[in-house]
């Protein structure tokens, strides 16, 4: 209808004047109501005094209808006059979609982008050009979910005064799900190891299948899986490899989805030579192939190229050229199915550091953070210490984010600044409360703790606890950086009463107060080697049993004076202050009972985790704790310092302290050995609406055991289990939920299913 409009106006038109063009003295309008005559008159492609013909009429029509302003456009031109009549479109008085169910297509934050990309929104000029290509948007949008019988009904009301109500309403069908996968033409790699690759196809075991949605189809996903496919051929050299075809049709008689995929492999390249141009910056040809593993003749493999690609890159910015390019070019022999290999270096200009520019501390003071970067304003630029830098401080736990930008100077292009910005974390509380473990049972508790005391990056901590078990009273001060070296120092109080009693151990009461003086010197960025000296008073009181019956010569000597000294090697190079994904925490500590005081002893601890990422966002950790105690001179070794094993923080799935050896009445012995390794794979937990980086679920395998002598150490002493933990960080500390179920037990082990663990870390 408005085409037919717009060419009777043309008709008219040409019959109002000659074939030879008229000059317009006038321009009128009429029917603008919202729209300004400026607004329609910055639209015109003519002005007054121009020449005006048949074309100069179409193009005015043309010009007025992209701006989708007007639902119809009339001219007349007549005696030097040009009179254009506008109907104009209405304006949107609302537009509601309604209907949509499925959040994996279409959600609220779609249908926004959607009105604001096409402008239809309140207020704005309704055009049906513009809705038609929402329709067809939202119509291809189903379609590449497998909706393919989606619908949209639009309904429209329209007023007196030019304004129009919009509703689309969905109809979207049932989802076409996927029948029949084949892939044909593979020969380098099998059909399953293609499969896994593009994660989706016919059904398996209907559980899996209903968590998985393998059978589910998207086009974006499938797009993305046969890229994965040709990038895998062409990191194994199959540079001529490509999709002959990859069809997706609708089988009517099964109502499924049937997937066709058939590739063509091509020749396998091997390397020539590799080629090295640019400025090469001194280095030798044998200094630059080290960089690359792949040698000549070899197979030619694109991810071997783009590692050695990056190493290369990362010792030239480490030399101070932040900006230095390496890039590579192919030169194929196809007649031999080789190629050259040729890397151009430009390593740009040598760059200097300008200023280091530090954000986001509102608390910590800035030379708290600035002692753990390992280059200053002027050094020349190197990535590798910015990285290290960075890791130094996440692993403060003062910050919860760390990010970091290089920023050139306008003024000076050899020079940049270092950006970084933190997003400071809870470092302190004050606490009063009740909590449980399961080994010490139900406890009041009250205390301030605060690693980042007013910004210094000194700690506090002052406790009080009180359980069934246990009672403890202490207070800890900490000075990270004593001097200018990064020198620490240490001393605390405590004073703690135990009741072994409720520890399903032994009875026995013990009250020790105490004083510690340590300190600390750093041997690299990520290690420290650190002593302590302790000396504390023991009130011991034995229960009748255990001082008749089995410790009568511990419990019977007065020995009430304990005075040690220690030695501690840490290296930290985790990512993560709670949940790391990546590096590993080494510890070792030695502790000797000084022949000063009563009791005579010498204790080695020692524990190793690591953590890997793999398989798409899981992690690996593997952790060890290897713990002994033995006596010299006389003395035998104090029976309240022997290690006890089971439990939520040993080997889960068996009661708390209820390995190794065992007094004649059943009680826990304890032992001079304690060992205890675990291997677990983990990830986040992914719950709408609830910030999983702060959850993470873990499958996990156990072993430990507890040895009464070190020299007395046997295979059968060994325990394991497997199971599963949930650990969530909340606003009061971490907390594990373990469910497990020992593998390797005796008859008269006691086991448990479940436990849970306060400050418990993936």
């Amino acid at each position: 209808m408005k085409l037919f409009l717009n060419f009777l106006s043309i008709l008219i038109l040409s019959s109002a004047f000659s074939a030879n063009a008229a000059k317009v003295d006038e321009i009128k309008f009429s029917g603008l109501e919202s729209i300004s005559r400026g607004t329609a008159l910055n639209y015109l492609p003519l002005e007054v005094g121009d020449e005006f013909d048949q074309d100069i009429a179409q193009k005015v029509i043309d010009e007025l209808n992209k701006t989708d302003f007007f639902f119809d456009v009339q001219l007349n031109f007549k005696n030097g006059v040009l009179s254009i009549k506008f109907i104009e479109n209405p304006v949107i008085k609302f537009i509601d979609f309604k209907g949509y169910e499925n959040d994996m297509v279409i959600n609220d934050e779609i249908i926004e982008k959607i009105k604001l990309n096409y402008s239809l929104m309140p207020g704005k000029i309704f055009s049906k050009v513009r809705l038609q290509k929402v329709l067809s948007e939202l119509q291809q949008l189903y379609s590449s979910n497998a909706f393919f019988d989606a619908k949209f009904n639009v309904k429209s009301d329209l007023d007196s005064q030019n304004r129009v109500g919009i509703e689309i309403i969905f109809s979207e069908g049932e989802r076409k799900l996927i029948g029949n996968l084949t892939i044909s033409g593979n020969q380098k790699f099998d059909t399953d190891t293609l499969l896994d690759i593009l994660d989706m196809g016919p059904p398996d075991f209907f559980l899996i299948n209903y968590f998985s949605e393998k059978d589910h189809f998207t086009r974006s996903e499938f797009d993305a899986a046969l890229e994965k496919i040709k990038s895998k051929y062409f990191s194994e050299g199959y540079l001529d490899f490509k999709f002959e075809k990859a069809n997706v049709n609708l089988n009517t008689s099964t109502d499924r989805l049937d997937i066709e995929i058939e590739l063509s492999e091509g020749a396998l390249y091997s390397l020539n030579s590799i080629i090295f141009k640019g400025d090469l910056l001194g280095f030798s040809e044998d200094k630059l192939r080290s960089f690359f593993t792949l040698k000549d003749n070899d197979v030619f493999k694109r991810d071997l190229v783009e590692q050695g690609i990056r190493s290369l890159t990362a010792k030239i910015n480490d030399l101070g050229f932040a900006f230095a390019k390496v890039d590579s070019t192919l030169t194929f022999d196809e007649k031999n199915n080789a190629l050259d290999l040729l890397i151009n270096i430009d390593p740009a200009v040598k760059v200097y550091l300008n200023r280091i520019v530090i954000t986001g501390n509102h608390k910590t003071q800035d030379d708290v953070i600035r002692r753990k970067i390992t280059l200053n304003e002027g050094q020349i630029y190197s990535k590798e210490d910015i990285r290290n830098s960075i890791g130094n401080i996440r692993r403060l736990g003062y910050f919860s984010d760390v990010n970091y930008e290089i920023k050139k100077l306008i003024s000076e292009n050899d020079k940049v600044d270092l950006l970084i910005d933190v997003v400071e974390t809870k470092t302190g509380e004050i606490s009063i409360g009740l909590s449980h473990s399961n080994s010490t049972g139900a406890a009041i508790n009250a205390g301030i703790s605060q690693q980042n005391i007013l910004g210094t990056g000194n700690t506090l901590k002052a406790a009080f606890s009180n359980s069934d078990a246990i009672e403890e009273i202490s207070v800890f001060f900490e000075d990270p950086y004593f001097n200018n070296l990064g020198h620490s120092i240490s001393y605390g109080f405590f004073n703690k009463t135990l009741d072994a009693a409720n520890l399903d151990a032994s009875s026995y009461f013990f009250d020790e107060s105490g004083v510690s003086f340590g300190y600390g010197i750093p041997l690299s960025e990520s290690s420290k080697i650190s002593g302590e000296y302790k000396f504390s008073s023991l009130d011991l009181t034995c229960g009748t049993e255990l001082k008749n019956s089995y410790e009568t010569k511990q419990c019977l000597s007065g020995d009430d004076l304990d005075s040690s000294i220690s030695m501690k090697y840490i290296k930290n190079t985790l990512n993560d202050f709670y949940f790391p994904t990546n590096g590993s925490r080494s510890e070792i500590v030695t502790t000797l009972g000084l022949p000063i005081a009563d009791f005579q002893y010498f204790q080695i601890d020692s524990s190793f985790k690591s953590y890997s990422p793999i398989l798409n966002n899981k992690v690996f950790k593997f952790s060890s704790k290897l713990n002994s105690i033995s006596s010299y001179g006389n003395d035998e070794v104090p029976f309240f310092k022997r290690y006890f094993g089971g439990g939520a923080s040993s080997v889960r799935g068996f009661d708390f302290n209820s390995l190794g050896a065992k007094y004649a009445n059943g009680k826990p012995k304890g032992g001079e050995l304690s060992f205890v390794s675990s291997i677990a794979l983990g990830s986040n937990v992914d719950i709408i609406g609830i910030d999983n980086k702060n959850m993470r679920i873990s499958g996990f395998l156990d072993a430990g055991a507890i040895s009464e002598k070190i020299k007395d150490f046997s295979i059968s002493d060994i325990r394991s289990s497997i199971g599963a933990q949930f650990t969530w960080l909340t606003p009061i500390g971490p907390i594990g939920f373990n469910i497990a179920q020992p593998l390797l037990k005796k008859n008269d082990d006691s086991t448990e299913v479940f436990s849970f663990e306060l400050g418990a870390t993936f």
